[in-house]
Formats: C-alpha cells, sequence, structure tokens
C-alpha cells in the first residue's frame, strides 16, 4: 500500500510513507510559530513590548508581559485540541498515541492556566485560526489587559 495515490479534488496525490509523517511531524516547531510571529508583530505595532517563551513562568507562555502578570498562549488546533470532542475521531492512524497525547496537552494547558491564575496571573489563550483571521481583535484582547492590570 505504500506511495498509493489519493485524490484531492482534481489533483492526484501521492499518499505520504510513516516515514515522510514522522519527519513532518518531527518539524512542528514549539516556539516562533507562525501564529506567534504574527501576533507578537501587530503587538509590536501598537508599541507593547513583551518577553518570549520565558521559561521561568509556569507554562512557558508564548507572550508574557511580567510586570502586567499577563501571560499569553498561542495554540495551534492540533496539538491543543481545537474542538476535541469532534475531531477525535478524525485520527486514522496510531489513534493509541495521538489522542492521549492531546488529551494530555489539552488537561496541562488547563493546569497551567489554574496554576498562572493562583499566582495572580491574567492568562489569554488565542487558537491560531483565531489569530490568522482576528489578529487585530485578539491584540485589541491582549491590549485590554494590560491597561486591566495597570497596577
Amino acid at each position: 500500500m505504500k506511495n498509493v495515490l489519493k485524490f484531492k479534488g482534481d489533483i492526484i496525490v501521492p499518499k505520504k510513507t510513516k516515514d515522510q509523517i514522522s519527519f513532518n511531524m518531527r518539524q512542528v516547531k514549539n516556539k516562533d510559530s507562525n501564529i506567534e510571529l504574527i501576533l507578537r508583530k501587530e503587538l509590536w505595532s501598537r508599541g507593547l513590548r513583551y518577553r518570549k517563551n520565558v521559561a521561568g513562568i509556569i507554562g512557558k507562555p508564548d507572550i508574557v508581559f511580567k510586570s502586567k502578570k499577563v501571560a499569553v498562549f498561542c495554540d495551534s488546533e492540533f496539538w491543543h485540541g481545537y474542538d476535541w470532542e469532534n475531531r477525535k475521531g478524525d485520527f486514522k492512524s496510531n489513534q493509541d498515541f495521538w489522542i492521549p497525547k492531546i488529551e494530555k496537552n489539552i488537561e496541562r494547558d488547563k493546569e497551567v492556566n489554574k496554576a498562572l491564575e493562583n499566582e495572580g496571573w491574567k492568562v489569554l489563550r488565542f487558537w491560531g485560526k483565531d489569530i490568522k483571521k482576528h489578529c487585530k481583535e485578539c491584540a485589541g484582547e491582549i491590549q485590554k489587559a494590560l491597561e486591566d492590570n495597570n497596577d
């Protein structure tokens, strides 16, 4: 069944091998992703200065406003389980690995939110699709959180 052709619309696409899929998954970056860059560029253009991927803060937020205690996470739909109950059936192979992995990510996100909030942080999470389609609104929400935490 290796390299079987499949149809995507009017285009015939060769099926990826397990090695190709594994290679692609290893290439996924955990910082400076496209969605992070889009949002950071908008924040920077508004004169908002931040730290990125701060290791000393629980969950290592993507964007941090340390003095205001605002932590921002840019969550991709795949890794963080967007619409999980409807999407977990989409996995066609290696379900025993992927379903528990994504569910652990979802649970860890909740634990990180709770821990940060208990330490007085304002936590904002944005889905990648929302950043791509509504970047200015996401940045506006961050700006508002910074103004509200203006002690």
